[in-house]
């Protein structure tokens, strides 16, 4: 990674992050699976991040950012009605399937704040609700400030998220 930076390197470092958590959960990725997809060793891993956990909200952070940016890209412009809903529906499912990855890093965020909140440590609880919030108000705002039909876009999407979560396509649950 010749004349690459430091913010670079710390953006490689979350995106091959969320690759390996997004496949083995937080607590079976290990720091050094992590430190060799970016190409980079442990101890320069933990100059950019001070440890996994830190990583992992970073990711859990990026994957949120991701999500909620391909609905603004989508939206922008087109406000309410079912336009809105359908440009955003076709944005999210073209992330996931170019890459899967930020949806399996959703799922392990939800099930890392489910490991977490038995422990008594809410930090990264804390991180998935606040992305959550962002999402949410992101869609909500697009989708003409309407709570029932902001729930009802949420509602479908997790469907669409589960099912295509087991292998099933999201057609399935129609």
């Amino acid at each position: 990674m010749g004349g690459v930076g430091a913010r670079e390197r710390r953006e490689s470092v979350i995106r091959a992050a969320i690759t390996e958590f997004a496949i083995a959960g937080y607590r079976a990725t290990t720091t050094a699976a992590i430190a060799e997809r970016v190409g980079v060793t442990q101890p320069y891993l933990f100059r950019l991040f001070p440890d996994k956990k830190a990583i992992f909200v970073a990711a859990l952070e990026r994957s949120a950012e991701d999500t909620r940016s391909a609905f603004e890209r989508a939206a922008d412009g087109v406000r309410g009605g079912d336009r809105a809903w359908q440009v955003m529906a076709d944005a999210y499912a073209r992330l996931i399937s170019t890459y899967p990855e930020t949806l399996l890093m959703q799922m392990q965020g939800y099930a890392a704040v489910a490991a977490a909140e038995v422990q008594g440590d809410d930090l990264i609880g804390e991180v998935v609700r606040a992305g959550w919030m962002r999402v949410w108000e992101t869609v909500h705002l697009s989708l003409g400030a309407d709570a029932e039909r902001t729930a009802r876009f949420f509602a479908c999407g997790m469907l669409g998220n589960t099912l295509t979560a087991i292998g099933l396509p999201v057609n399935a649950g129609r």
